[in-house]
């Protein structure tokens, strides 16, 4: 039933619509101007998360037109300690971010004001990532490992024009360093690993989604996955993928089950059999907002993934020593 878009075209038929499917590659074109919608329900971020097994630092630019936010976090998750969290909220920001249309092609993202400067820079298959704010210094080199991405285009059934444009890269190693008064840390290409999750779209005002993203080795070919659900109508197309040794390989729909308590184990399976992996997790970034009618609340649960994948060919991988996470987020925005 899900559809692989092949072909170019836009992300939105004339009349504002989302064509469904997904893609491996950025082969639709996002194009603002082509949103019939209010301002401000559309959405649109870049967020990157660079991660070891046991750091995890991430930067976002992004907004929900009327608030944005720039911020920057590390933290221990074997420890469980912040190390650094510096948030910056934007007030009616609309269009002003000059968010980039399209998530591979060469281009910067800044924002540079009132003693911060973020910039995310692409070039071809390298990204770097940097960071200036007060006495807080970060830069980070980003490189892409597999040719394929996860790409989906999907419609929600609450209203005919409200869409989610969503790119997924993984399988980047990462090397870099974060720098403040309190400390240095850094991050080695060998057992560092990159995230890129940018987002466009008009989101419905309540909204509660499960995601799961990893990369590491198995066996000594690097071996990552994207795996989602409630991000929209996923009839026509899921972001279930899974990657091994330079090659894409499609999933169908999967379930998540928790326990009574976040720190229980999770389970993730699909439902035709290839897909069983089980979560044990060691920490809870729990993020929340609460602001006028914003009310949203996201628990990262960050451990190490076992448990079974199979490829397209029907090769069976034993997943083992995983360190990557899963989260749950409701949303009212």
């Amino acid at each position: 039933m899900e559809k692989e878009l092949l072909e170019k075209g836009p992300v939105l038929d004339k009349k504002g619509r989302p064509i469904p499917g997904f893609s491996r590659k950025s082969i639709r074109k996002y194009d603002r101007r082509a949103i019939q919608a209010p301002p401000w329900r559309i959405k649109e971020w870049d967020f990157y998360q660079v991660s070891n097994d046991r750091l995890c630092l991430q930067f976002t630019i992004g907004h929900a037109a009327y608030a944005g936010q720039v911020s920057l976090m590390l933290f221990d998750f074997v420890k469980g300690e912040k190390l650094l969290d510096l948030n910056k909220i934007l007030a009616l920001p609309f269009g002003s971010l000059h968010m980039p249309a399209d998530a591979e092609s060469s281009h910067v993202l800044s924002y540079q004001k009132d003693g911060v400067c973020m910039k995310f820079e692409a070039r071809g298959g390298i990204r770097r990532l940097t960071c200036h704010w007060g006495d807080v210094d970060a830069e980070v080199y980003l490189k892409r490992c597999n040719p394929d991405s996860l790409v989906i285009s999907l419609p929600f059934d609450e209203s005919s024009h409200a869409f989610y444009y969503n790119h997924k890269i993984n399988c980047m190693i990462a090397e870099g360093f974060v720098r403040s008064g309190t400390g240095e840390w850094r991050f080695d290409r060998k057992d560092a690993f990159g995230l890129l999750d940018w987002g466009r779209g008009v989101w419905p005002f309540h909204n509660e989604w499960y995601w799961s993203n990893g990369t590491g080795y198995l066996d000594g070919g690097m071996f990552g996955f994207n795996l989602g659900c409630g991000f929209g109508n996923t009839d026509t197309a899921s972001e279930n993928m899974l990657f091994y040794q330079g090659k894409s390989h499609k999933l169908g729909k999967v379930d998540f089950t928790l326990g009574d308590d976040y720190m229980q184990p999770w389970r993730i399976t699909d439902r035709e059999g290839r897909l069983d992996l089980t979560l044990e997790p060691v920490y809870d970034r729990t993020t929340e907002a609460k602001m006028l009618w914003v009310d949203n609340c996201c628990h990262q649960m960050f451990g190490v993934f076992s448990g079974k994948a199979v490829l397209d060919d029907g090769v069976a991988l034993e997943v083992k020593d995983i360190v990557s996470f899963a989260e749950h987020a409701v949303n009212n925005w």
